[in-house]
């Protein structure tokens, strides 16, 4: 008989489910599930995966210097302190299995991203789960959620799927506050649809126990190539390039996030572009009776006044071939996020949650 048996923690590990992209039975269906760019990447990123495939024979180098010194330049960094993932997903993946075991405990917020609490069992760590404030990072909460056992603390600005984000403020005292033993994450996938944010890039410069994560599958609209980094002080970088994988990203990724991290005028273009309809489409949510909180990010998070309500707009939207996302295992039951499309995307989502809310009446 087999005693072949997985890791503690890992059956513990729910499938992740992502966002759909089809449903039966209905034609011309728009994706408003996964929080992607409508507009696609660059055409310079576009161009740079084109010409990659003339080096398909070749293994890409390993230390994705050129990637690395393009991102240093757009946001002024240090190149050796950047280190570089297949999506964020590897980075968060990489700080839980470098630096958290059993015994140890991971912190993050009851809505936060679920690859925390995946990671965290994957090393064989114990996530721990702390409240927010309506829906808010909040860092009392989070502060009274440390231990001697926490290793890493994660916390999205903005944060996914809520929208919501903190200031800097705020971050700092979590950054201060945390045990010496502890390292604050912070996740910025969404970091770049807020103007004059900087991520958390300043405070991870300035500090040795803070480490920033960012994504290139959200404004610059890479989700398709799957390219992440990090930023964090030297010594903790160094710790995990020792089990990223020398070859973990292909030359093609390679080149296009070199090309889309260089054409700011788009990044530019598509974030004035969300950022406007992503005000139109709140609004108009909200004049249909479905409130929202203030997104920050590529999103709305819609809600309703229950989770029957929630279940069966859902169902509503699919049938008139609207893809949203629910997010019942964010334990936010009663709502659903709503990917910032482009115009016509929107108006038509806004429409059919009108058209659901008035054939309740």
């Amino acid at each position: 008989m087999t005693q072949i048996t997985p890791q503690p923690g890992i059956m513990d590990i729910a499938l992740y489910q992502g966002g759909k992209a089809h449903v039966d039975g209905v034609s011309n269906v728009v994706k408003l599930s996964s929080n992607e760019n409508p507009f696609g990447p660059s055409p310079a990123a576009m161009e740079a995966v084109r010409r990659s495939a003339h080096e398909l024979h070749r293994y890409p180098n390993t230390d994705h210097a050129s990637l690395r010194q393009a991102i240093a330049e757009v946001h002024g960094l240090d190149a050796n302190r950047i280190i570089c993932g297949v999506g964020s997903d590897e980075i968060i993946h990489f700080l839980c299995q470098c630096y958290a075991g059993p015994g140890d405990e991971v912190v993050h917020s009851v809505h936060g991203f679920g690859m925390y609490r995946i990671s965290a069992l994957a090393s064989g760590a114990t996530p721990v789960e702390v409240p927010d404030s309506e829906r808010v990072t909040d860092v009392d909460a989070f502060l009274a959620g440390c231990s001697e056992r926490t290793k890493l603390v994660f916390v999205a600005n903005p944060n996914n799927p809520t929208g919501t984000m903190i200031g800097m403020a705020e971050i700092e005292r979590l950054a201060e506050g945390i045990p010496p033993q502890a390292i604050l994450v912070l996740d910025g996938a969404y970091a770049e649809y807020v103007e004059g944010y900087d991520g958390g890039a300043a405070l991870t410069q300035a500090r040795d126990n803070v480490v920033m994560t960012r994504t290139f599958s959200k404004l610059y609209g890479l989700g398709g190539l799957r390219v992440g980094w990090g930023y964090g002080p030297q010594e903790i970088i160094d710790v995990l390039n020792r089990i990223r994988g020398p070859f973990n990203l292909s030359s093609t990724a390679l080149v296009a996030a070199e090309a889309a991290v260089r054409d700011q005028a788009y990044a530019d273009k598509c974030r004035a572009e969300n950022a406007r309809m992503r005000s139109w489409l709140s609004e108009a949510l909200a004049e249909h009776g479905v409130p929202s909180d203030t997104s920050t990010a590529n999103f709305v998070l819609a809600r309703f006044g229950s989770v029957e309500e929630a279940e069966a707009c859902d169902i509503y939207l699919q049938s008139q071939g609207l893809i949203v996302r629910r997010v019942g295992s964010y334990k936010l039951p009663n709502a659903l996020r709503i990917t910032v499309g482009d115009e016509s995307s929107c108006r038509r989502v806004a429409h059919a949650v009108g058209q659901f809310k008035a054939g309740q009446r």
